[in-house]
């Protein structure tokens, strides 16, 4: 499969650019005149030196479809056709992949697809929750809600989760500034030092004795040690592609003390986020378990999730269903089923969903209030018994004299 740019015009006559998968540029050419379009140029992409595409950044971000959505809202709004919509937006993208792809939907919709099932078509873009909840806009006729709905949603739940991987970044850079001061020190600092103090022919304390091995052995394995570690990597990071490896980091990140009551936190709040979102739309909850499960982006909770989805199946209520895991905290379990015999289950989820969003907010922030200080200090420490295992032998060889 290849990549061709292609300039052509379309049944407006206007110029669209873009670019095409295909097996050959004879095909490219079909399945461009198949859209309607009068093709002008098409010539294959130039490939980088990595094998990739010139464009190889260029990629739909969460950012792009939380603002396509709110002007896609926009102009419904404004009583502007499905079609015209795309079109517009398609000349107005940010990225040309982007363009590329909402002129793909709109040629769908010209020639009578809907817009959700041309959405549809581009799952790297839309996932099944956006596509299921255009499909209940189309039905109920309130699209521009519907997509008002998609761009709040995506927003709460790209803030929420960047929140939780930034408050991340600054512990690791303090980590890793400590791990490269302290490899720093221990192959080139400690073995000067030692050096000095072997010399002297004075008793050497226990503990620099051990600074000092500790020092000899990364001197002479440190190689096989950044191998064993870059091997160590690769594998750990192959194996948590599979399916086995995915369940066991999710559980054991679930398992963490503190980092994993927020992530745990996290996916709540998308869980009730997303059923709440549905069901306010006319969604049956069977069909927003099963299209959570697909976005909940966890293996343990889309397992909980199938689960409470055959029990529902089966005739249980979803609070009943949800009972059975212990992932499900019992408050949230209490909460649903007040929602189902009271029959607002959609705002039940939606306070719930500011709750643990709140709940997120507040466990990441007292994080990093608490990181900082203690990173900074184990940072400090960490050096200083290092600097006083070598430097109290060297005060007392300097005493001596």
């Amino acid at each position: 499969m290849a990549v061709f740019n292609y300039t052509a015009l379309d049944s407006d006559g206007h110029e669209r650019q873009g670019t095409i998968d295909a097996v050959s540029m004879d095909v490219a050419i079909t399945a461009l005149q198949r859209r309607g379009l009068v093709v002008s140029f098409v010539a294959p992409v130039e490939k980088s030196m990595f094998g990739g595409s010139i464009s190889f950044f260029d990629r739909v971000t969460n950012a792009d479809v939380v603002m396509l959505s709110r002007q896609i809202t926009t102009l419904f709004e404004a009583q502007v056709s499905a079609l015209r919509a795309f079109r517009l937006l398609a000349a107005e993208a940010r990225t040309p992949t982007l363009a590329e792809k909402l002129t793909e939907i709109g040629n769908d919709i010209q020639s009578g697809s809907s817009i959700s099932a041309a959405l549809s078509r581009h799952p790297k873009i839309f996932s099944a929750f956006y596509v299921n909840m255009v499909r209940s806009g189309e039905e109920s006729g309130k699209l521009d809600e519907t997509f008002s709905f998609l761009a709040d949603y995506l927003d709460r739940n790209y803030e929420i989760t960047q929140k939780a991987k930034n408050a991340l970044i600054y512990p690791a850079f303090i980590m890793g500034t400590f791990i490269t001061v302290m490899g720093l020190m221990m192959t080139l600092v400690i073995p000067r030092l030692a050096d000095m103090l072997s010399g002297s022919g004075q008793a050497i304390p226990i503990y620099t004795r051990a600074v000092i091995g500790a020092s000899t052995f990364l001197q002479h394995y440190i190689v096989l040690i950044l191998i064993v570690l870059g091997l160590g990597g690769v594998f750990l990071i192959r194996y948590r592609r599979t399916k086995q490896g995915a369940e066991l980091f999710s559980r054991a990140r679930l398992e963490l003390p503190v980092i994993g009551g927020i992530y745990q936190k996290i996916y709540l709040s998308r869980i009730a986020d997303n059923l709440s979102t549905m069901l306010r739309s006319g969604i049956q909850v069977l069909r927003g378990l099963e299209i959570t499960s697909n976005v909940v982006e966890d293996p343990t909770y889309e397992k909980v999730l199938n689960d409470a989805a055959t029990d529902v199946k089966a005739g249980l209520p979803v609070s009943e269903a949800l009972r059975k895991h212990n992932e499900i905290p019992g408050i949230m379990v209490a909460m649903m089923k007040i929602g189902e015999e009271t029959g607002n289950m959609g705002t039940i989820l939606e306070t719930m969903a500011r709750y643990y969003r709140r709940e997120v907010n507040n466990a990441v922030d007292t994080m990093v209030d608490l990181i900082e200080p203690i990173m900074i200090v184990a940072l400090a420490v960490g050096v200083s018994v290092l600097l006083a295992s070598v430097l109290i032998p060297i005060y007392n060889l300097a005493s001596s004299f």
